[in-house]
Protein backbone atom coordinates (compact mmCIF):
# COMPACT_ATOMS: atom_id res chain seq x y z
CA UNK A 1 0.00 0.00 0.00
CA UNK A 2 1.66 3.29 -1.11
CA UNK A 3 1.69 5.62 1.91
CA UNK A 4 -0.24 9.11 0.93
CA UNK A 5 2.13 11.67 -0.15
CA UNK A 6 4.97 9.60 -0.33
CA UNK A 7 8.51 10.64 -1.07
CA UNK A 8 9.86 11.02 -4.56
CA UNK A 9 11.98 8.62 -5.54
CA UNK A 10 15.17 9.50 -8.32
CA UNK A 11 15.00 8.91 -11.60
CA UNK A 12 15.72 6.76 -13.71
CA UNK A 13 18.81 7.39 -15.95
CA UNK A 14 16.96 8.17 -19.27
CA UNK A 15 14.41 10.65 -17.11
CA UNK A 16 17.16 12.05 -15.29
CA UNK A 17 19.19 13.21 -18.75
CA UNK A 18 16.12 14.86 -19.85
CA UNK A 19 15.88 16.81 -16.77
CA UNK A 20 19.37 17.87 -17.01
CA UNK A 21 19.39 18.46 -20.43
CA UNK A 22 16.80 21.05 -19.85
CA UNK A 23 18.57 23.06 -16.91
CA UNK A 24 21.38 22.59 -18.96
CA UNK A 25 20.33 25.94 -21.09
CA UNK A 26 21.04 29.22 -19.82
CA UNK A 27 19.41 30.75 -17.19
CA UNK A 28 18.75 34.44 -16.86
CA UNK A 29 17.12 37.21 -14.58
CA UNK A 30 14.38 38.82 -16.89
CA UNK A 31 12.13 41.04 -14.44
CA UNK A 32 10.35 41.69 -11.64
CA UNK A 33 7.08 42.10 -11.21
CA UNK A 34 4.22 44.34 -8.80
CA UNK A 35 1.75 44.29 -11.07
CA UNK A 36 -0.33 42.15 -13.93
CA UNK A 37 0.11 44.43 -16.54
CA UNK A 38 3.69 43.58 -16.07
CA UNK A 39 3.90 40.21 -16.32
CA UNK A 40 6.33 38.79 -19.57
CA UNK A 41 4.50 37.33 -22.20
CA UNK A 42 2.51 33.80 -21.53
CA UNK A 43 4.79 32.06 -24.17
CA UNK A 44 6.34 29.09 -22.45
CA UNK A 45 5.62 26.79 -19.62
CA UNK A 46 5.94 28.05 -16.29
CA UNK A 47 6.31 26.84 -12.45
CA UNK A 48 6.79 29.12 -9.71
CA UNK A 49 8.23 28.15 -6.34
CA UNK A 50 6.58 29.92 -3.01
CA UNK A 51 7.88 29.41 0.73
CA UNK A 52 8.33 31.84 3.69
CA UNK A 53 11.44 33.67 4.03
CA UNK A 54 15.10 31.90 5.04
CA UNK A 55 13.23 28.46 3.81
CA UNK A 56 16.00 28.54 0.97
CA UNK A 57 14.07 29.31 -2.19
CA UNK A 58 16.99 31.00 -4.11
CA UNK A 59 19.88 28.83 -3.10
CA UNK A 60 16.95 25.84 -4.53
CA UNK A 61 16.76 27.71 -8.06
CA UNK A 62 20.34 28.29 -8.18
CA UNK A 63 20.94 24.39 -7.27
CA UNK A 64 18.53 23.67 -10.51
CA UNK A 65 19.86 25.82 -12.92
CA UNK A 66 23.31 25.14 -11.39
CA UNK A 67 23.77 29.32 -12.01
CA UNK A 68 25.36 30.42 -8.76
CA UNK A 69 23.83 33.58 -7.57
CA UNK A 70 21.31 33.51 -10.17
CA UNK A 71 18.40 34.10 -7.36
CA UNK A 72 20.29 36.92 -5.53
CA UNK A 73 18.04 39.20 -7.21
CA UNK A 74 14.99 38.10 -5.01
CA UNK A 75 16.91 39.10 -1.85
CA UNK A 76 17.95 42.61 -2.41
CA UNK A 77 16.05 45.43 -0.66
CA UNK A 78 12.80 46.63 -2.56
CA UNK A 79 12.36 43.05 -4.37
CA UNK A 80 10.99 41.63 -1.43
CA UNK A 81 7.26 42.02 -2.77
CA UNK A 82 7.97 41.36 -6.36
CA UNK A 83 7.24 38.07 -8.54
CA UNK A 84 10.31 37.15 -10.62
CA UNK A 85 10.73 35.77 -13.48
CA UNK A 86 13.54 33.82 -15.16
CA UNK A 87 14.15 31.80 -18.11
CA UNK A 88 15.62 28.04 -18.02
CA UNK A 89 16.40 27.77 -21.79
CA UNK A 90 14.05 28.84 -24.51
CA UNK A 91 10.97 26.74 -23.15
CA UNK A 92 10.65 27.56 -19.23
CA UNK A 93 10.08 30.39 -16.94
CA UNK A 94 11.17 30.00 -13.41
CA UNK A 95 8.92 32.24 -11.32
CA UNK A 96 10.38 32.94 -7.52
CA UNK A 97 7.66 34.39 -5.40
CA UNK A 98 7.78 36.58 -2.73
CA UNK A 99 9.20 35.13 0.55
CA UNK A 100 5.80 35.44 2.67
CA UNK A 101 6.33 35.43 6.64
CA UNK A 102 7.23 38.99 6.69
CA UNK A 103 5.87 40.09 10.17
CA UNK A 104 7.16 43.28 10.56
CA UNK A 105 5.76 43.88 6.88
CA UNK A 106 2.95 46.66 6.53
CA UNK A 107 -0.28 45.30 6.32
CA UNK A 108 -1.02 48.03 3.24
CA UNK A 109 2.14 46.65 1.63
CA UNK A 110 0.57 42.77 2.67
CA UNK A 111 -2.74 43.01 1.41
CA UNK A 112 -1.70 44.41 -1.99
CA UNK A 113 0.94 41.41 -2.41
CA UNK A 114 -1.56 38.97 -1.93
CA UNK A 115 -4.07 40.76 -4.15
CA UNK A 116 -1.52 40.10 -7.13
CA UNK A 117 -0.65 36.85 -5.92
CA UNK A 118 -3.64 35.76 -6.16
CA UNK A 119 -4.61 37.22 -9.78
CA UNK A 120 -0.77 35.39 -10.82
CA UNK A 121 -2.03 32.05 -9.57
CA UNK A 122 -5.75 32.48 -10.95
CA UNK A 123 -4.75 33.60 -14.38
CA UNK A 124 -1.86 31.88 -15.67
CA UNK A 125 -2.77 29.66 -18.27
CA UNK A 126 0.97 28.74 -18.72
CA UNK A 127 1.79 27.84 -14.93
CA UNK A 128 1.64 24.12 -14.90
CA UNK A 129 2.51 23.76 -11.09
CA UNK A 130 3.38 25.71 -7.74
CA UNK A 131 5.88 24.41 -5.44
CA UNK A 132 5.75 24.63 -1.52
CA UNK A 133 9.24 24.86 0.06
CA UNK A 134 9.15 23.73 3.76
CA UNK A 135 11.85 23.90 6.19
CA UNK A 136 13.10 20.11 7.15
CA UNK A 137 14.11 21.69 10.24
CA UNK A 138 10.58 23.19 11.01
CA UNK A 139 7.80 21.56 9.26
CA UNK A 140 4.65 23.55 8.03
CA UNK A 141 3.76 26.46 9.70
CA UNK A 142 0.60 28.92 9.74
CA UNK A 143 2.04 30.95 7.36
CA UNK A 144 2.39 27.85 5.09
CA UNK A 145 -1.33 27.00 5.27
CA UNK A 146 -1.90 30.02 4.43
CA UNK A 147 -0.24 29.76 1.17
CA UNK A 148 -1.63 26.22 0.47
CA UNK A 149 -5.35 27.91 0.97
CA UNK A 150 -4.49 30.35 -1.19
CA UNK A 151 -3.59 27.79 -3.79
CA UNK A 152 -6.59 25.38 -3.09
CA UNK A 153 -8.85 28.57 -4.10
CA UNK A 154 -6.86 29.12 -7.10
CA UNK A 155 -7.27 25.65 -8.44
CA UNK A 156 -3.23 25.23 -8.93
CA UNK A 157 -2.21 22.01 -8.42
CA UNK A 158 0.95 22.58 -5.49
CA UNK A 159 4.13 19.85 -4.56
CA UNK A 160 5.68 20.11 -1.09
CA UNK A 161 10.19 20.31 -1.50
CA UNK A 162 11.24 19.86 1.76
CA UNK A 163 14.70 21.75 1.92
CA UNK A 164 17.69 21.72 3.95
CA UNK A 165 17.14 18.11 4.91
CA UNK A 166 20.52 17.77 5.34
CA UNK A 167 20.31 19.79 8.49
CA UNK A 168 18.06 17.40 10.39
CA UNK A 169 19.07 13.92 11.91
CA UNK A 170 16.50 11.23 10.21
CA UNK A 171 15.02 10.11 13.52
CA UNK A 172 14.04 14.19 13.43
CA UNK A 173 13.37 14.58 9.82
CA UNK A 174 10.72 11.46 9.86
CA UNK A 175 8.78 13.55 12.50
CA UNK A 176 8.19 16.44 10.55
CA UNK A 177 7.87 14.41 7.22
CA UNK A 178 4.80 13.08 8.90
CA UNK A 179 3.76 16.57 10.71
CA UNK A 180 4.10 17.39 7.12
CA UNK A 181 2.15 14.90 5.37
CA UNK A 182 -1.04 15.50 8.14
CA UNK A 183 -0.89 19.39 6.90
CA UNK A 184 -0.83 18.21 2.97
CA UNK A 185 -3.99 15.93 3.58
CA UNK A 186 -6.01 19.31 4.47
CA UNK A 187 -5.54 20.55 1.11
CA UNK A 188 -7.08 19.23 -2.28
CA UNK A 189 -4.70 21.50 -4.35
CA UNK A 190 -1.59 18.97 -2.36
CA UNK A 191 0.34 16.58 -5.35
CA UNK A 192 0.29 13.48 -3.35
CA UNK A 193 4.34 13.31 -3.42
CA UNK A 194 7.11 15.02 -1.47
CA UNK A 195 9.91 16.38 -2.83
CA UNK A 196 13.30 15.78 -0.03
CA UNK A 197 16.38 18.35 -0.90
CA UNK A 198 19.39 19.74 -0.26
CA UNK A 199 20.84 22.73 -2.07
CA UNK A 200 23.97 22.51 -0.32
CA UNK A 201 24.71 18.58 -0.42
CA UNK A 202 22.70 18.24 -4.38
CA UNK A 203 20.00 16.04 -2.63
CA UNK A 204 16.87 15.81 -4.74
CA UNK A 205 17.91 18.40 -7.43
CA UNK A 206 17.73 15.81 -9.93
CA UNK A 207 14.25 14.68 -8.92
CA UNK A 208 12.79 18.00 -9.13
CA UNK A 209 14.02 18.41 -12.40
CA UNK A 210 13.18 15.29 -13.91
CA UNK A 211 9.46 16.24 -11.99
CA UNK A 212 9.38 19.57 -14.13
CA UNK A 213 10.70 18.07 -17.13
CA UNK A 214 7.74 15.79 -16.98
CA UNK A 215 5.26 18.74 -16.64
CA UNK A 216 5.75 19.68 -20.33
Amino acid sequence: MQIPFSLAEEPDQITAEKGRKLFAGESEFVKGVVAMSGLPEADRMEVCFAGRSNVGKSSLINALTGTKGLARASNTPGRTQEINFFTQGPDLYLVDLPGYGYANAPLAVVEKWQKLLKRYLSGRQTLRRAFVLIDSRHGVKDVDEEIMSLLDSSAVTFQCVMTKADKVKAKDREKVIEQVRTALSRHPAAYPEIVLTSSEKGDGIATLRSIITGLE
